[in-house]
Formats: C-alpha cells, sequence, structure tokens
C-alpha cells in the first residue's frame, strides 16, 4: 500500500492530510493527526474560558456600576457634621427665638454656599490625591508652612471649644454633671471614636459620624412634630427683608459663620481616606459625579436640621427671654413642648458634640500632616484641642460666652481656607482638564468675597462691643 494510502485508511476523517502533507510517514501522520485534535480541543477549551471570563467581567462591572454611587457616598455626610455643632444649634435658636422666621432666608442662603464650597474642597482632593493642607504645604516656605499652622491649630482650637463645651452642658442636662467632668466625658469617648478613624476601619469611622448624624437630626427637628408650624409664616420668610439693625447684624453674623474652615481642609482628605487601604477608586469623573450627590445631599440634611432649630425656636420659642444659651433655650423647650422633646433635644445636642469634636480633631491632625508634615498620633492632636477646652470649662464662670469668643476666633481663619481653595481649583497647571471655567470661578469670587466681608464685618463688631 502506497504511503499516501496508509495515511487515508489510518485517518480517514482527514482527507487534507494528503494534499497538505504528502511527504510525511506514517508516524508524523499519526503526530499531526493528534497534534490536530489537541489543538482543536485547546481552542474549544479557549473560547468557553474566554466566554466565562467575559459572563464575569460583565457580572462584576455590573455589580461596579450598581453599587458604584453608594460606595462613593460617605465623605461628604462627615464634613457636615461641622455645619450641625452645638455652635449652630445656639445661632439658630437665638436667631428664632429673638426674630422669628425673618432670617429663614439667611439659613438658605448660607447652605446653598455650603453646598458650593464643600464640593470645591471635595474636586480639590479627587483632582490632585492630596489634601488642601498637602498642598498648601508643597507651596509655603519652611516659615510661612509653620505661621499657617499655627493659625490653623488655633481655628481647630476653637473649634472644639464650642463642641466640648455644648457636649459638656448636654451631659449636665441629662444626668447633672459638672461641666468639667462632662467635658471629661466627651473627650474621653471622642478619642474612643478617632480610634476608628483611618485604614481599613475608616468606613466604619464614618458609619459611626454618620449615625451621629442621624441622631442629631431627629433630636433637633422631633419637637416640630409635636408643635408644627404654620407653612405660610416659614415661606413669608424666606423673602429676603430685615426688620432692624440687630437683625442685619444678626444676618451677618449666620451667613459669615456658615463656613467652617477645618470643614474645608478636611473634605479634600476625606475624599482620598475614603479608599485607603490600597482599594482602587472610580475613575475621577465617576468620583466627581458621586462627590455631587454626596454634598447635595449631605449639606440637605445639614441645612435642614439649622433651618428647624430656627424653625422650632421661631414658633415655640418666640419672644421669650433666656434663649440666648444653649442652657436656655432647652428649659423653654422643656416649659414650652415637655421633659420628653427636652430631653431628645438635649440627647441631640449631645450627638452634636461627640461627632463635631471628633471630626474637628480629624481635621486638626490633617492640618499637622499636611502643613508640618508629621504624622502625629490621633491621641496626641485630640490632647493638643481639648486642654484648652478643659481649662475653660474649669475657670470660667460662664463657659458659654466662650462660644461668642470662638465664633470670632472661627471668622479670623476663613480666609485662610476659602482663598488658597478658590485659586488652586482655577489653576490648570494643578487641575488639569478639571479647572475650574470662568463663570464657576467667578461665582466663586463672588461667594468667597461675601463671606469674608461678613466675617471681617462680625470681628470689627465684635471688637467694638456692639455683637
Amino acid at each position: 500500500m502506497h504511503t499516501i494510502d496508509k495515511r487515508r485508511a489510518i485517518h480517514p476523517d482527514n482527507p487534507r492530510l494528503a494534499v497538505d502533507h504528502p511527504n510525511v510517514n506514517i508516524l508524523d501522520a499519526e503526530a499531526l493527526a493528534h497534534r490536530a485534535d489537541v489543538d482543536g480541543s485547546e481552542a474549544e477549551i479557549d473560547k468557553e474560558r474566554r466566554a466565562a471570563k467575559g459572563i464575569q467581567a460583565g457580572k462584576a462591572e455590573h455589580h461596579a456600576h450598581g453599587h458604584a454611587l453608594a460606595g462613593i457616598l460617605g465623605p461628604a455626610f462627615v464634613a457636615a457634621v461641622a455645619y450641625v455643632d452645638p455652635g449652630n444649634v445656639a445661632a439658630n435658636i437665638t436667631s428664632g427665638a429673638r426674630y422669628g422666621y425673618l432670617l429663614v432666608w439667611v439659613l438658605v442662603l448660607a447652605n446653598a454656599m455650603s453646598v458650593l464650597i464643600q464640593y470645591q474642597s471635595a474636586k480639590l482632593g479627587i483632582v490632585t490625591g492630596k489634601s488642601l493642607p498637602e498642598l498648601l504645604g508643597e507651596r509655603m516656605s519652611d516659615a510661612g508652612r509653620f505661621m499657617f499652622f499655627a493659625q490653623a491649630e488655633v481655628i481647630a482650637i476653637a473649634t472644639d471649644l464650642a463642641e466640648l463645651i455644648g457636649g459638656a452642658i448636654a451631659l449636665n442636662l441629662l444626668f447633672g454633671l459638672p461641666l468639667f467632668l462632662g467635658g471629661c466625658v466627651i473627650g474621653a469617648v471622642s478619642t474612643v471614636l478617632l480610634m476608628f478613624e483611618g485604614g481599613k476601619t475608616h468606613r466604619l469611622f464614618e458609619k459611626m459620624v454618620i449615625a451621629l448624624l442621624l441622631v442629631i437630626t431627629f433630636g433637633f427637628i422631633a419637637g416640630l412634630f409635636i408643635d408644627p408650624p404654620n407653612p405660610a409664616d416659614v415661606a413669608g420668610g424666606l423673602i429676603p427683608h430685615f426688620t432692624t439693625t440687630d437683625s442685619v447684624l444678626m444676618a451677618s453674623s449666620m451667613l459669615g459663620a456658615t463656613v467652617m474652615p477645618h470643614a474645608i481642609y478636611l473634605h479634600s482628605t476625606l475624599v482620598n481616606d475614603h479608599y485607603a487601604g490600597g482599594e482602587a477608586k472610580p475613575s475621577i469623573k465617576r468620583l466627581l459625579d458621586g462627590s455631587k450627590v454626596d454634598v447635595f445631599w449631605a449639606l440637605l440634611l445639614a441645612g435642614t436640621v439649622n433651618l428647624s432649630l430656627l424653625i422650632l425656636a421661631a414658633n415655640s420659642l418666640y419672644g421669650m427671654k433666656g434663649t440666648d444659651s444653649i442652657e436656655g433655650a432647652q428649659h423653654a423647650i422643656v416649659a414650652v413642648l415637655g421633659p420628653v422633646i427636652g430631653t431628645i433635644f438635649s440627647i441631640g445636642l449631645l450627638a452634636s458634640s461627640l461627632s463635631s469634636t471628633s471630626v474637628g480633631t480629624y481635621a486638626g491632625s490633617e492640618i499637622m500632616h499636611g502643613l508640618l508634615r508629621i504624622k502625629a498620633p490621633m491621641w496626641a492632636c485630640r490632647v493638643v484641642t481639648l486642654v484648652p477646652g478643659l481649662i475653660v470649662l474649669w475657670f470660667a464662670p460662664n463657659p458659654t460666652e466662650a462660644l461668642v469668643v470662638g465664633q470670632v476666633i472661627l471668622s479670623i481663619g476663613i480666609p485662610f481656607a476659602i482663598i488658597p481653595l478658590m485659586r488652586y481649583t482655577h489653576d490648570k497647571t494643578l487641575m488639569g482638564e478639571w479647572v475650574d471655567g470662568a463663570v464657576k470661578h467667578a461665582i466663586f469670587i463672588v461667594v468667597a468675597v461675601l463671606i469674608i466681608a461678613l466675617n471681617v464685618l462680625l470681628i470689627v463688631l465684635t471688637a467694638l462691643g456692639k455683637a
């Protein structure tokens, strides 16, 4: 039998074998046939593997897209705690009790400005991958970095002062604890809370702060369900107007105190710490889109809390004496709405203190890290901001008055945070394709000038004894 015929007899299912390989022998023919069979099997396996990978990739992509937004949310809610601290509680209740619904529009305007500024801080952190303090530290001399840190740390201490006093007052109202002892309790609990900040437990830290924010919300709006306001009266407060010179001053104080410097510094950090531990980040575009949603809802919640406090005071405490202090406001709430609502209010105040003092210390730590390039332990940063507040609680006959001084100090620090933020988000070499356009930059300038001017006015009037 000829060689070709033998090949055909052995491999009748390979008719092309004789044509493609006319000169091979029988053994070679068998080897080639076996190889062809193996290659065919591998090709089929490869197809199955590619198909399986495609299905898995599709599921993964669907899973990522389905949960990407939920995974992005969180940083703005932590930053929003700064807008519902005990200082804001006192200011909003005083405004409502003294002027009724007159200044509702001021809070709405203030909240709109805060949405813009907090988003800008988040945007800076997302695009550059660095915090505002880090960027400042890279662009300043050693002397400049130290001086900038000094003023920022004073701001952090002043912020913590108001938050610590508010918490001590809450514990005094709830359990009768002396203010100094209450301050120690707030310091200890907030330090434990800060132990969860950073690394793999950072998401847990965010969830705990958000939980406290929800407690604040319930604690401060509960009274509205007992004594609902007239919607027409509330709507009337949306029309910008004043009645007296004092109301103009109060509006200036409320607008000027809207933006917290430490919230600006911190938000640019939070958006990056949110993905600590080597976790993969979504694209910049996805992060920016998610951050818009995050900031909107977080500041909407904080704005609702502040507005509820003003409306509660305007509806239930209008014209009552003694509401200029937190204790006086709580006693007035008990007298008008009952002890249950008064207790819920005090719980909201306690949650406000714990969350805001923790966030304030977190901001102080990032300021130190970015400007001095020192990564101090969180407990050490907690001690630095805690001790001055405890000294005030021990020696001051009326700690509530320290809230006024703290508010003035905060006003001094606002330009140092808002002006660099405005410059950096309009710097094309820094922001690239995400740089602010001319229109947005112009709006930011108007907002910054308004806030800074009102803070300067507040400082001058305070110095003259008229605030």
